[in-house]
């Protein structure tokens, strides 16, 4: 299975966090959403963030270590092209972590923030994205 994802994150309390080249980046409490792709297996990337012990590779595995998945969204056989549309609708929409998860394309954040859960779910809705029932690929 290939296509684009959302991470529905949790950060209890206002934490700075190093993330990679990024340095360190100030994070409020509240709610943050994560726009990633895998177009080889979804499945496999999704199972991926919820590891501990793993290489810090992304700046999302940065912020793993600080913040809890909630929930996971998805939307299957999307083109890698649709994460960074998607991207871009929430940056039109949502207060976003500059440069997070963009480095390998042009838009200004792959990670979003709202002091409201219920709005990324209405959203991720009205985009067509599924929630992901993750434990049972866990």
């Amino acid at each position: 299975m290939k296509g684009i994802y959302a991470l529905l994150l949790f950060m209890v309390r206002r934490s700075k966090v190093k993330i990679g080249s990024l340095d360190f980046v100030n994070f409020r409490k509240g709610f943050y959403l994560y726009v990633g792709s895998a177009q080889n297996s979804l499945d496999t990337r999704i199972k991926r963030h919820f590891y501990q012990n793993k290489k810090l590779r992304w700046h999302i595995d940065y912020l793993l270590k600080h913040a809890k998945i909630k929930e996971v969204w998805i939307k299957e056989n999307a083109a890698k092209v649709e994460e960074c549309t998607t991207a871009r609708c929430f940056e039109a929409n949502f207060l976003f972590v500059k440069n997070f998860g963009s480095s390998d394309c042009t838009c200004s954040s792959h990670l979003f923030y709202s002091k409201s859960e219920r709005r990324f779910k209405k959203f991720l809705e009205k985009l067509h994205f599924t929630r992901f029932h993750y434990r049972n690929v866990l």
